[in-house]
C-alpha cells in the first residue's frame, strides 16, 4: 500500500500526500521508503511559530499564509494541538482561527496534529512529515507548537527559523519564556502590538537579550489586527536563519 501511495505522491497527488502524512504521524512509514523520495526541487524554508497559549499563533499564521500566497509561493502548515482525552484527536483540529487560508487554494495545505501529553509542545514524528512536505515541493513549511512552555524548545532541531510570540503585559509568564525559549528564538515577536504596553514589553525583551546573549534575536512588534509589522516580520523570516 505504501509503495502505491508513494507512486501517486511522486505524481503530485495531494490525497496521497495526506494519507502518507497520516501514516508518518503514527510512525508507520519505513525509513527506507522515505529515503527513496525525490529530493526537494527547490529550497524549502521550515518556520516554527511558538509561544504560550492565547498569544495568537494561529491568527498570525493565517496572516503569514496570505503574504506567502501573495508572493505566489506555496505553504504547508503542521499545527500541533493538545490531544483530546475523549477522541485522541487534536482539540482544535478544524483550524478555524486560520481565517486567512481559503480551503479551495491548492497552494495551501494545513494538517492538525495531536501532541501526546508529556511529549512536549510538538507532535511525534514531525521529521518524516516535514520530509514529505519538502519532497512535495512546498516553498514554506510552518510548524505551530501547542504552546506548552519550555517544551517548545524541541522545535529548534526541526526548523530553519524559530519565531517566538510574546504579548504585552505577560507578567510572570515571561519568566518561563525567557528561561528557555528566548535562547532558541531567531525572531521575537511582540504580538497584539495594538494593545497598551507593547513598547515597554519590547524594550524589556531587548534588555534581557542584550544582557544574556552574544547574538540577539530580532525583536519586532506585530499586530495581526491592524497589519502593523507583518511585512517586516516576513522579510525577517526570509533573511533569517538559525544561529544556534
Amino acid at each position: 500500500m505504501i509503495e502505491g501511495l508513494l507512486d501517486q505522491f511522486r505524481r503530485g497527488d495531494r490525497q496521497a500526500l495526506s494519507r502518507l502524512l497520516s501514516l508518518a504521524s503514527y510512525g508507520e512509514i519505513p525509513i527506507a521508503s522515505l529515503s527513496g523520495l525525490p529530493g526537494p526541487a527547490k529550497k524549502c524554508r521550515v518556520i516554527a511559530i511558538t509561544g504560550s497559549g492565547g498569544v495568537g499563533k494561529s491568527t498570525l499564521i493565517g496572516k503569514l499564509i496570505s503574504i506567502i500566497r501573495r508572493e505566489h509561493q506555496t505553504v504547508a502548515v503542521l499545527a500541533c494541538d493538545p490531544r483530546s482525552p475523549l477522541t485522541g484527536g487534536a482539540l482544535l483540529g478544524d483550524r478555524f482561527r486560520m481565517v486567512s487560508a481559503p480551503r479551495e487554494d491548492d497552494g495551501i495545505f494545513i494538517r492538525s496534529l495531536a501532541a501526546s501529553p508529556g511529549y512536549g509542545a510538538v507532535a511525534e514524528n514531525l521529521a518524516p512529515m516535514i520530509q514529505l512536505l519538502k519532497s512535495f515541493a512546498f516553498d514554506t513549511v510552518i510548524i505551530e507548537t501547542v504552546g506548552a512552555g519550555q517544551g517548545d524548545t524541541a522545535v529548534r532541531d526541526l526548523a530553519d527559523v524559530v519565531v517566538l510570540l510574546l504579548q504585552p503585559e505577560m507578567g510572570d509568564e515571561l519568566q518561563w519564556e525567557k528561561a528557555g525559549l528566548l535562547e532558541v528564538a531567531d525572531i521575537v515577536v511582540i504580538h497584539k502590538a495594538d494593545l497598551p504596553g507593547a513598547e515597554e514589553t519590547a524594550t524589556q525583551i531587548q534588555n534581557i537579550l542584550g544582557l544574556s546573549m552574544k547574538v540577539s534575536p530580532k525583536v519586532i512588534q506585530v499586530s495581526s489586527k491592524s497589519g502593523h509589522g507583518l511585512d517586516e516580520l516576513w522579510r525577517a523570516i526570509q533573511t533569517g536563519s538559525s544561529s544556534h
